[in-house]
């Protein structure tokens, strides 16, 4: 056992130090004919690795203040660039759109995507436009996040409805935001809860899923050290991860075809249309567009792995729902004056109904800005979804060669004090004026931007707004006094977004009207 243990170690060191040789061998080729980027010194295999913590976003941010706000960085062997001004994202994301617009590749995403089928990480080009026409028309168009409304109000009613009866006892307001918003994904997505004791396999396949997604991998960056991933367990766990969500999936997208073909031989077989059932989930929308060349276009359809593929990203979208709604309550407790003005606003909108209905939350201003104001704060994906450069492209003086991945730093951008009025502070009021949100102001990108930006957000923000008018009208909140501490503690910690470290663990107390 031990002499097999030594040459092991032997032959690692012996493949570490050949490669160390090819990486400089390779670095002193041809000299460098093009201006890059200014970057940090690397170390050979592993690049400037060494230098990234946990918290991504905050060490490219501390990074940028000494190399500026576009610079290179080594991933192991794959050159990165890190841009932190919204200016420069404007290039990216509007300018050189195009040039941008593909992901680059990740073992990982690839293989839980069904090789990249679905929206969010698909390649650049017409399987990824034909994915995008059908999400942006049929899936969430304004008028199909309209018809979820009822989904939204129900769930959130039911979360009310437990609160009060729970009270006056603590609650864990992290893992009540976390069971309402997968009772709404799953209700939309898939046509039924998954968020019961029952159903609580769904929640920690999703958990472990969201785990999967942001774990680092040898092969993305240093792929001849690829066999560690095999080695440390991390592909096995990948694997396993992905049987579980396949046979879940693929029995869900069964359960609906059979269903379809119910209702094909009644004549009521166009789930897409607003005159078919009530209960129209994506399930029935993906496979009904299947039977409809027009649907598709041009006889683009879309086979189960496709289908899977897109359901499993909307899934996934859960753990950024209720990120957002955590931390905008983490927010307005830390902020009394702040919670005030919101309470106050809804309160006087609302009068004595018994609930609130997604028209009523037009005119709540301050609460929208309050939302705007905790995604500037605490956007769900920091440093956006890398792109990838399909060609040499010119940026801020400097060229950037092609395949080529490029991260914006959302945070730090949103952060950034030369623009914004106290960058680091919680100040809803700044958004009453309207900034945009949907990619158009580049110095606000919480949902990215160009033609990769988010599809989702006229879903997400009713959604957040639906839940927090709710819970912010018929409840006052407060913190126990021995729990203060970590509640007010803002401090993150990294999983598929950026959570708050410690659970908000408040008392809610029934708001009674004099």
């Amino acid at each position: 056992m031990a002499p097999a243990m030594f040459i092991g170690g032997g032959a690692v060191i012996i493949f570490l130090l050949i490669s160390v040789t090819i990486f400089h061998r390779r670095g002193r080729r041809k000299p460098r004919t093009t201006e890059l980027p200014p970057s940090p010194p690397a170390i050979p295999i592993f690049g400037n690795m060494h230098q990234i913590g946990r918290l991504f976003h905050r060490s490219l941010a501390e990074l940028s203040k000494k190399y500026g706000p576009i610079f290179l960085i080594h991933l192991g062997v794959v050159p990165a660039v890190i841009i932190s001004s919204a200016e420069i994202a404007e290039q990216v994301l509007k300018n050189h759109d195009r040039s941008f617009a593909t992901r680059p590749s990740s073992a990982i995403i690839h293989y839980l995507s069904y090789g990249s089928r679905d929206l969010a990480f698909a390649p650049y080009g017409e399987y990824w436009r034909q994915v995008r026409r059908i999400c942006v028309l049929h899936l969430l168009s304004a008028k199909r996040v309209e018809s979820f409304r009822q989904v939204r109000e129900e769930e959130v009613a039911l979360l009310v409805a437990e609160i009060r009866a729970a009270a006056p006892s603590p609650v864990n307001f992290s893992e009540k935001m976390i069971s309402v918003t997968n009772c709404i994904i799953s209700r939309v997505a898939l046509g039924k809860k998954y968020c019961s004791q029952e159903e609580k396999g769904f929640g920690e396949m999703l958990k472990q899923l969201g785990g999967l997604l942001q774990s680092f991998t040898m092969k993305d960056c240093v792929p001849w050290l690829a066999f560690w991933d095999q080695l440390g367990g991390l592909n096995a766990r990948v694997n396993s991860c992905f049987k579980k969500f396949d046979g879940f999936l693929e029995q869900v997208v069964e359960d609906h075809a059979v269903d379809l073909n119910r209702r094909r031989s009644r004549g009521t077989h166009d789930a897409s249309s607003s005159s078919s059932k009530s209960a129209v989930d994506f399930v029935d929308i993906l496979l009904s567009g299947n039977d409809d060349s027009e649907e598709g276009g041009e006889d683009f359809v879309l086979n189960r792995g496709s289908i899977k593929a897109i359901i499993n990203m909307f899934i996934a979208g859960t753990d950024t729902l209720y990120n957002t709604l955590e931390w905008s309550m983490a927010e307005l407790i830390s902020h009394p004056t702040s919670l005030k003005k919101a309470q106050d606003e809804i309160r006087e909108a609302v009068g004595f109904k018994p609930n609130i209905t997604e028209e009523e939350t037009a005119q709540m201003h301050y609460l929208k800005a309050a939302v705007k104001e905790t995604l500037r704060l605490h956007p769900p994906f920091p440093m956006l979804v890398p792109r990838e450069a399909r060609e040499d492209v010119k940026l801020h003086g400097y060229t950037i060669p092609a395949k080529t991945v490029v991260f914006i730093n959302a945070w730090a951008i949103a952060r950034d004090g030369e623009h914004w009025e106290k960058a680091d502070e919680f100040w809803p009021e700044r958004f009453l004026n309207n900034v945009d949100s949907r990619g158009q102001d580049f110095h606000y990108i919480p949902f990215g931007g160009g033609r990769r930006g988010c599809p989702g957000i006229s879903f997400s923000f009713a959604t957040i707004v639906c839940a927090l008018a709710n819970l912010l009208c018929y409840f006052d909140w407060e913190i126990e006094e021995e729990r203060k501490e970590k509640v007010l503690d803002m401090s993150e910690f990294m999983d598929i977004n950026v959570h708050k470290k410690f659970p908000l663990l408040l008392i809610a107390k029934p708001y009674i009207r004099d």
